[in-house]
């Protein structure tokens, strides 16, 4: 077998760019961070695509499966003598997967930003920003121990909120940084909760030994935990749900989605690595880690399919009103985790038992190219028409050659047209929902149809629909190292969907048997090309008809176009229940009687110092005259008593 002890440099790379662009950039690198940056991450990649080389091809399956191999483990928490929290790194098809499409998307994305981000002053800051994102989501994936995972999970969180935040001058993004901040926390408490509750039953945090306890029905550790309840419902259940709420919170899942789309306040190509290879999809790697777990509770593995295909409807019907670009690549990001999810949902039952994993996964994989190739195109428009509004392009296609091809093939992928990467996988969600869950299949279908939609509409309106303003021209499509992860990027957006993905990562690491049903295709390419047809008719010149349609809609398009009042709901819950039922009494208790009783007995003590300071007021006559009336005293206490 290999010797797997480089991985360790794949996170620790960018952690060493974080450090030494955050500690001496703005003052030695302020020029060059970008290129230091980027050449960390070249390395990272090349590792990782080696590491991946060597795991599938070079020592292969063992027993007709692929293993897992543990790497640099170490007890760095003991607290009993089978419960301790260990680091190290795990490898296993699932993480090697990961490393891959993390590190790749965020070497382009130092690339592109090179280019975009030229001439910012806090351009080196940025850079460390960045390098810190990477290695925490890298650390995240290889944890060995569901505690290591929370720990870089929390990493993740800091680092989202740094780069949401970047423009800290500005008011929007401060707010966006604190929502994004505030509702991950609300769900990673969740997620400790779960943890605590599967660590306790289990007797231990290792993956490795906490599924082998977990899933064996014959075990004390299963029997302990699915005996056990509370209001009804088994630990093993709430356990699952609490660690899949942590998951739903990083993943932007429905309810708690609220801050997904306001993230788009950072550097666009900060979007592009959060929706596409960290933040967004930790939740779907999360749940994946965990599946044989949840392959064992049917009740879990229901909320993560019903979670899943209500997120993705949600965010297509609202992402076909928006016109900000980056907020309809945000919610379009939102419904493809929901199906990434959902095929997890229906992976556990059914006929096709594991089929929904790897499509899931496949899928994963696919979306990190052409979505980061989207958010990396809408950079580069936003860089020549300095705006997000799409009421502001328009014939852009000639300007921006390279962009318009990357952003149509990436529009093709996403809409599941063949031959482009998102159809493969695309199809094999869909194949895996129609044999497990009718119901989510039709809906499933339908959002399909909705994402080619919206995706089309948000194409037509850029690069069509008017003729550009020529005052734009001189501004081009950017530097070199803006064009080269776009040429990348279209072309895994292509091929990526060939990866023979069944016969490497499945359930179980057998790889697993998967034929194209062309016939089952024709349904869902068939809608999502009659939906580019409907899209084409409405945006690709400018006309009244989509003024016409969304005023025939009336209050469902008003209300899609609000996001459904959900942020005024979470208002209405925090300002006029939490603060006002909650916060304010809690605050006149704090105020009143802790505070109260707090300065009433400083106010008793001064007082009291200031009646009996005077006993100590260093004067020899007071002295004397207090020994001497001492005597007296006692002279009548003694003839009192004498008598």
């Amino acid at each position: 077998m290999s010797n797997y002890s480089y991985i360790a440099l794949i996170p620790l790379l960018p952690l060493a760019s974080f450090i030494l662009l955050g500690l001496w950039g703005r003052k030695y690198f302020k020029t060059s961070a970008g290129i230091i940056g980027t050449a960390s991450l070249l390395a990272s990649t090349l590792l990782s695509l080696y590491a991946a080389y060597s795991y599938f091809f070079v020592d292969g399956k063992i027993n007709g499966a692929y293993g897992k191999v543990e790497v640099l483990k170490y007890t760095w928490l003991q607290f009993s003598p089978g419960l301790s929290i260990d680091m190290g790194f795990l490898l296993d098809p699932i993480s090697i997967m990961m490393i891959v499409v993390v590190s790749f998307v965020s070497l382009m994305v130092h690339l592109f930003s090179i280019g975009y981000m030229k001439g910012e002053e806090r351009f080196a800051t940025y850079y460390s920003f960045l390098g810190l994102f990477t290695f925490s989501m890298l650390g995240l994936v290889l944890s060995t121990n569901i505690f290591q995972i929370y720990i870089f999970w929390e990493l993740v969180g800091v680092s989202s909120y740094l780069l949401i935040g970047f423009y800290y001058d500005r008011p929007s993004a401060v707010a966006a940084a604190k929502k994004a901040f505030i509702v991950t926390r609300f769900a990673d408490f969740g997620f400790l909760i779960g943890i605590l509750i599967l660590g306790f039953y289990g007797g231990t945090l290792d993956f490795g030994t906490l599924l082998q306890r977990l899933t064996s029905i014959q075990s004390s550790e299963f029997i302990s935990i699915t005996r056990a309840s509370f209001l009804g419902v088994s630990m093993l259940t709430w356990g699952l749900l609490l660690v899949f709420m942590g998951g739903a919170g990083k993943s932007a899942l429905f309810p708690l989605h609220i801050w997904l789309p306001d993230a788009m306040e950072g550097p666009t190509p900060v979007s592009a690595l959060i929706h596409a290879a960290t933040m967004v999809v930790a939740g779907v790697y999360l749940v994946a880690r965990l599946f044989p777990l949840f392959a064992m509770d049917d009740a879990a593995l229901q909320v993560v399919a019903y979670a899943g295909i209500l997120s993705a409807l949600l965010a297509a019907i609202i992402a076909c009103t928006q016109t900000d670009i980056k907020r309809v690549l945000a919610y379009s990001t939102m419904s493809q985790i929901g199906f990434m999810m959902f095929a997890l949902g229906v992976s556990g039952y059914g006929e096709s038992k594991g089929l929904g994993y790897t499509a899931s996964m496949f899928h994963l994989f696919t979306h990190a190219f052409f979505k980061s190739l989207l958010f990396l195109c809408a950079g580069s428009i936003i860089h020549l028409v300095h705006s997000n509004d799409m009421k502001n392009m328009g014939g852009l296609r000639k300007l921006m050659p390279v962009t318009h091809f990357g952003f149509l093939i990436a529009c093709l992928a996403i809409s599941g047209i063949p031959p482009f990467a998102g159809f493969f996988s695309k199809e094999g969600i869909l194949m895996a929902t129609y044999e497990s869950n009718k119901f989510i299949f039709f809906i499933a279908l339908f959002t399909s149809a909705l994402t080619a939609f919206y995706m089309f509409r948000l194409y037509f309106s850029i690069f069509w629909n008017k003729e550009a303003s020529t005052e734009k021209t001189h501004h081009g499509e950017g530097s070199l190292s803006m064009k080269v992860p776009l040429i990348i990027l279209t072309a895994c957006s292509i091929l990526a969907g060939f990866v023979p993905f069944s016969k490497l990562i499945t359930t179980d690491g057998i790889p697993l048997e998967e034929h194209m049903n062309l016939l089952f295709s024709i349904a869902p390419v068939g809608l999502a090309l009659l939906a580019i047809l409907l899209a084409a008719n409405l945006y690709k010149k400018a006309n009244t008809r989509p003024q016409k349609l969304s005023q025939s809609l009336g209050t469902l398009y008003i209300a899609a176009k609000r996001k459904f009042y959900i942020d005024e709901v979470y208002l209405f819950i925090t300002q006029k229940v939490v603060f006002n039922l909650i916060g304010r009494p809690a605050a006149w208790i704090d105020r009143n009687i802790i505070d109260g009783s707090v300065n009433l007995l400083a106010t008793v003590t001064g007082k009291t110092s200031q009646g009996i300071k005077g006993l100590q007021s260093g004067s020899v006559q007071n002295y004397a005259l207090y020994f001497f009336s001492g005597i007296a005293a006692l002279a009548v206490i003694f003839i009192y008593l004498w008598k």
